[in-house]
């Protein structure tokens, strides 16, 4: 038991009886959700991890072949939540942890009672009549100036995620949070982010989801969050009036406002 929390760094707090467990994104630790965890804690039990490779997790636990694919990550997920005998679980991942929640939902079915996706994107790549939003060179290229300066694409792409150009602070605290994952594990999660392709994975999904949409995000545009919710059967769409990438950081609360209204149906 102490091993698998110890590897994902698992931090449990909040005063209720149902679990909601928040993953956070690429180049992210769980401490970008302190905006939106106090908001549950009432009523709650809120579950923080680190995926491997991110915040305080094990590093010695991050295996190439194992994290080769976004179910590496999923069977973790799934890992925690067993060891902590958690039902019904309220799933909250921001970016790829969304993907990465769909695929825990597929791996073991009933465990989460809700999905909710911020930003999801089942693929990054333009596929003949699928837009993603991204070209594959324009990916290649992004991987490549990643690998050959880590520290300097930080600095570069962190703001453009984040957006709200108007209030720096959050593109710096995101940079910041870049730069402290180790680089080679990060060049080898984000060929596996944006490489991935898990559009037939979401027909599988059963747990009722909400898939949010921020207005204006630069990695997941509309037209793939509404490609993710045509996918996902029982599913809802928000759009956002907030802007970027990361509202959870941007816009705390405008998003829990959203997930709370989700979560009384």
């Amino acid at each position: 038991m102490g091993d698998v929390l110890k590897r994902n760094n698992v931090q449990i707090s909040g005063k209720g009886e149902q679990p909601m467990l928040f993953v956070h994104g690429f180049g992210c630790d769980q401490n970008m959700w302190r905006l939106m965890v106090p908001s549950f804690d009432e009523d709650y039990k809120i579950v923080l991890i680190d995926l491997v490779g991110a915040g305080d997790s094990d590093l010695s636990a991050y295996h190439p072949e194992k994290y080769a694919s976004l179910h590496g990550y999923a069977q973790d997920v799934v890992e925690v939540c067993q060891i902590l005998n958690l039902k019904e679980v309220i799933f909250v991942g921001h970016s790829v942890s969304a993907m990465i929640g769909a695929l825990a939902d597929i791996q073991a079915p009933g465990l989460f009672s809700k999905l909710i996706m911020i930003g999801p994107s089942p693929c990054y790549i333009n596929n003949a009549d699928y837009v993603g939003g991204f070209d594959r060179n324009d990916i290649e290229e992004l991987l490549q100036t990643m690998e050959s300066n880590y520290l300097g694409w930080s600095a570069a792409l962190a703001p453009s995620i984040m957006g709200n150009s108007d209030r720096p602070e959050l593109g710096e605290e995101l940079t910041e949070s870049f730069c402290k994952m180790e680089p080679t594990i990060a060049q080898y999660f984000a060929r596996v982010t944006f490489l991935s392709d898990n559009r037939k994975d979401l027909k599988n999904v059963k747990a009722h989801s909400l898939i949010i949409q921020c207005s204006d995000d630069m990695i997941a545009p509309e037209v793939v969050g509404m490609y993710t919710h045509q996918a996902i059967t029982n599913s809802e769409y928000k759009k956002l009036n907030a802007t970027g990438h990361c509202p959870h950081m941007s816009a705390p609360t405008e998003t829990t406002a959203v997930i709370r209204q989700f979560l009384s149906k």
